[in-house]
């Protein structure tokens, strides 16, 4: 279809990107997905009060390393200022873009005025973002949802709040705050709201497949389209989708091997143990091997071989043997179904 994709202002290898996710797209993550050809990265959300107060954990999260690059950071919170200061802070930190979470549902972030809740003014919204964006030089982008509830999906207004204040870009989530994240992502709605858009729209939303994340791009016409959960299934998923995306539909893909799992393994574990001490690589590893064992058969025991097993060097041989054996029997099938609908991007 092409050699690259703009973005706002950046030029992009291809059209899809990976969704920050809480408690996942760490810097080692992000590393790894970007080596596995995500087009362009995220961090979890950081609180702008965090940043203010100098919070260890805070500033840990907004750690990036150059192969992550085009990196964003993403900030959120309900203070003007605190929230122009924090954008002050990661332009200074050298990221690419500074990115706010208007989407996150979660109730200890809106009943303080943050996350989704920022949406339910888009006026006062417009004030907030046209202060970020004159306090910077870097690009603003912002990540909402299509609206609070089924009565009330007012992502046009915020959109056009984005757009008067000068934002790059919208990532929209397909579902309302009161979805949670159940139920299905409304992609009908979010290409209308491409269609009627003056700045570029990034679908994001149950796609769990390569081909799914080429489809709902080009039938929606989206600029790019944001994985998350899917990525967590199947780390292979952006390299796959570019695959599509350049050779076209029905070309087919090269079989993933255990020899391609066993390599990633092998990243996943020098990432892990170059930034963690071993407790808590242990801890992101056991999460990033399970969610890729989903489909496999026997993955329910490997699962709970994982979780148990306290030893690095047993999680990993284990998780090696398990991958190399299991591939080919993979059910692609289970690949398509919804995944962690609990949350997570």
């Amino acid at each position: 279809m092409g050699d690259s994709v703009r973005l706002g202002p950046f030029q992009l290898e291809h059209p899809f990107i990976l969704a920050p996710m809480a408690g996942i797209t760490t810097s080692p993550y992000r590393r790894l997905m970007r080596r596995h050809r995500a087009a362009l990265v995220i961090s979890e959300l950081v609180s702008a009060h965090g940043i203010e107060y100098s919070g260890q954990r805070s500033l840990d999260l907004l750690r990036f390393h150059e192969e992550e690059r085009i990196v964003g950071l993403q900030i959120f919170g309900e203070d003007l200022k605190l929230l122009c200061k924090a954008s002050q802070w990661v332009e200074k930190l050298g990221a690419d873009f500074v990115d706010l979470n208007l989407g996150c549902p979660v109730p200890k972030v809106v009943k303080k005025g943050a996350g989704s809740a920022l949406c339910r003014d888009p006026l006062w919204l417009g004030q907030i973002l046209t202060a970020m964006v004159k306090s910077v030089q870097i690009p603003v982008t912002i990540k909402i949802r299509i609206g609070w509830d089924a009565e009330s999906k007012n992502a046009w207004d915020v959109v056009q709040a984005a757009t008067d204040a000068g934002v790059s870009w919208v990532a929209v989530h397909g579902r309302t705050r009161s979805q949670g994240y159940s139920g299905f992502a409304d992609w009908d709605f979010m290409g209308d709201l491409k269609a009627k858009s003056s700045i570029p729209i990034v679908g994001n939303g149950d796609l769990t497949t390569p081909e799914l994340a080429l489809e709902k791009l080009k039938k929606y016409g989206m600029d790019a389209v944001m994985v998350g959960r899917g990525a967590l299934r199947n780390p292979f998923i952006f390299e796959q989708a570019e695959c599509l995306w350049r050779r076209g539909e029905g070309q087919g893909q090269k079989p993933l091997s255990g020899e391609d799992y066993s390599s990633w393994l092998q990243e996943q574990r020098t990432l892990l143990e170059e930034v963690y001490e071993p407790r808590v690589a242990m801890i992101h590893a056991r999460k990033w091997i399970a969610w890729s064992s989903a489909g496999f058969q026997g993955c329910h025991e490997f699962r709970r071989l994982v979780f148990s097993t306290s030893d690095p060097e047993t999680l990993w041989a284990e998780s090696k043997i398990f991958f190399e054996k299991k591939t080919q029997a993979r059910d692609l099938q289970f690949l398509a179904q919804p995944f962690l609908m609990g949350g997570h991007g």
